[in-house]
């Protein structure tokens, strides 16, 4: 596998993760059974696409990157669907890790 499509598999690892956190956000402690099916698939889609990436690349990177994917894409979506807070500091925060994702994308 190239470097390109491990960075790919890493990137839409990050996008299921954060399709996960929101899937057990609607399965309410896993007592709604579509959306618990749901995040089950994400997290097992996320882990096997990981696993591949990191075939490849550096696991310190990896997994800082596929983290910081899905906290800022996360927070987002918190946002967006659940009304959550937003401000100032927060999204300084955000801007910071993105930051640092595209730092280690660089290293």
């Amino acid at each position: 596998m190239s470097p390109s499509m491990a960075w790919l598999m890493l990137v839409i690892a990050g996008a299921l993760d954060v399709g996960w956190a929101i899937s057990m956000k609607y399965a309410e402690g896993y007592t709604r059974i579509g959306w618990s099916i749901a995040s089950l698939v994400l997290l097992a889609a996320f882990v096997f696409l990981l696993g591949r990436a990191l075939k490849v690349l550096e696991v310190g990177i990896a997994y800082s990157v596929w983290t910081g994917i899905g906290a800022a894409g996360t927070f987002l979506m918190g946002v967006v669907l659940f009304g959550e807070t937003l401000s100032a500091m927060k999204l300084a925060g955000i801007a910071l890790v993105l930051m640092g994702i595209v730092a280690l994308k660089l290293a």
